[in-house]
This record gives structure tokens, sequence and C-alpha cells, in this order.
């Protein structure tokens, strides 16, 4: 997507580096502001634009992603907002999956240009390595990358690109070469962890089955998509994956995650139920704002149905 506010873009008069009006569609809303925010009924009328993109995150299965900026030079990651049970308080926003989005950005950052040395911009503050926690720069409500990770399943970062938010069309060229192989160490990442299919036992792909590592239990729980399909981002490491379909129990699988983008493929496990009823698409994620304790939220933290195996692998060790 080259654009989610091209009306903006194209609207915009004054070039300058460090304050855009292009920020605003032709309603006047911000549109890195106006996504559903779980932990804040943020209250705004959802833009044609930003529907387009739920639209389009809802009806794809996307694993990884970025979205680029201009104003800064880092890379951030969720939560932009939270709550004490996130770590506000603390004045740091922390996500069930917070290593793999540190992994994520430094992935990004350590292969940048110069990202990494984390004060390129002079008047911005200083990011150790080059990222930064959203919540921990600032708070921000109803932004994308949350939407994304909440909602849609897929891991996605914030890459601020430029010191100037209008840099001129003469810099392209070294900005393509500034970012050239961080792009694309990024986008290996996008085999982290594991991947598969949850069957029935006659091989039949069953959609709306949670799949998660116990632990990581989201806020709004990952579920096969219509293939079956399932894509957890994961370091290497041992975790106990827990397969819940409704109605039918769960099965508990405990396998060792290689570095699997040194390979370019996830960690492969398909599931199989040997009974299942019919699996009715269940809308349990979250439309007003809530969690305090992200353990309720999840349905798969009580297996009823246990196959738990030891795997031996071989571990080889994108404001």
């Amino acid at each position: 997507m080259p654009s989610m506010n091209p009306d903006g873009f194209e609207a915009t008069t004054v070039h300058d580096c460090y304050y855009s009006e292009g920020r605003f569609n032709k309603n006047g809303e911000d549109l890195n502001r106006n996504f559903p925010d779980v932990f804040n009924s943020n209250n705004v009328t959802i833009q044609p634009e930003t529907q387009a993109v739920i639209n389009w995150i809802q009806n794809e299965t996307f694993v990884l992603s970025a979205n680029l900026h201009g104003g800064a030079l880092v890379a951030s990651y969720t939560f932009d907002n939270g709550n004490p049970a996130t770590g506000s308080l603390r004045g740091y926003s922390r996500s069930r999956d917070d290593d793999v989005f540190i992994h994520l950005a430094r992935t990004y950052s350590s292969n940048h240009a110069s990202m990494y040395k984390g004060n390129e911009c002079g008047n911005k503050p200083v990011f150790p390595y080059g990222i930064t926690n959203g919540y921990a720069w600032y708070q921000l409500k109803g932004g994308m990358q949350d939407y994304n990770y909440i909602w849609g399943q897929c891991f996605e970062i914030t890459l601020e690109l430029s010191c100037c938010k209008y840099p001129p069309a003469s810099q392209l060229q070294a900005f393509w070469n500034d970012n050239k192989a961080a792009l694309i160490e990024y986008i290996k990442q996008v085999h982290l962890g594991v991947k598969g299919q949850v069957l029935g036992r006659h091989g039949q792909p069953l959609p709306n089955v949670i799949v998660e590592a116990k632990g990581r239990e989201h806020i709004c729980p990952y579920r096969t998509n219509r293939h079956g399909e399932y894509y957890l981002l994961l370091l290497p490491g041992s975790y106990v994956l827990n397969a819940t379909a409704p109605g039918s129990g769960s099965i508990l699988k405990t396998l060792l995650v290689p570095n699997s983008p040194e390979n370019f493929s996830a960690l492969k496990y398909d599931f199989v139920f040997p009974e299942v009823s019919t699996l009715a698409r269940d809308a349990s994620c979250p439309t007003k704002s809530l969690y305090q304790d992200f353990e309720s939220i999840s349905a798969a933290v009580k297996p009823t149905l246990h196959f738990l195996a030891l795997v031996t692998v071989l571990y080889t060790v994108f404001k």
C-alpha cells in the first residue's frame, strides 16, 4: 500500500521538515489515531481509508508487516497504548510477545545504515539501539500497529525513516541504499516460529480453531483462517502450543523451535482433531476498552484433551 492517506499528501502545500498538514485526510482526521482501540474507547468516526485497511487486514492472512513514517529515525513496536496490566504505570506497555517485537525492531535498526545509532535526528529523543516501545515514546490511541497485532493476528512495527517529514526527491536513492538491507532482513523474519494447519480426521481444514503458545495468549485469541492455517511468530526455544476447537477440547504439543529464518521456513506442525463439532465463527474479539488481566481473555487455557509429546528438532541455532 503506497499511501494510506493520498488525499492528505496531495493537499499539502507547505513541505516543512518538522510539520505536515498532510497528516490529516479530507475530513480533518488523523488516520493513525482512527483505528479501534482495545484499551480506550477513542470515540472516533472510522474514516473510509481506515475502514478499507481494516477490511484488507480482516480478509487476508497477514503475518508480519511494517508501516513507514517520517519525522524520526527509529523502529517503534507495540503497544502504543496500554493500561496497568501492560505496564503503563511504569512507562512501558508490554505485549505477551515483547521479546519478538524487540527482535523485529532490532533486526531492522541493526541492518539500517544509521538507525541503530539512536540519535541521528539531533533534536529528537535518543533511542538505544534505534528502537523504542511505542508507549515509552508517547501514548497513542487508535494506532494501526496495535490494531494489526490485536485484531489482525499480524505482528507490525512502525518504521520512522527520515528526520525530515518531506525529504526532497533527490534523496530517494540514498534512502533506498540506507534501507535496502534492513527491509530484506526484516521480511525474512516472517519465517520465525511455527506454522501449520488444523485438520479433522478426514483431512479437512478446520477454521476458527484457537492456536496459541502457552503463556502467550493474546487479547484476541489467534485462530486458524478459512484454510485451517495458523502462524505464530516465536523466537528459538521450547514452547507448548495449545489448539482449542470450540466444543471439541484441546490438543497440547511441545515443540522445539529452531532459528527458522536461516532456512527460510518456519517450523511446520499440523494438528489433527479425531472428533470435531461444527465450528461457527466466534466473534469474541473485543470492541470496547477491556483488559486488566490477560489471563482471563483466551479460551485456550484449560485443555480437556491432552496429546502431549516432545518433538526434537535440530536446534540450528516493520508516530
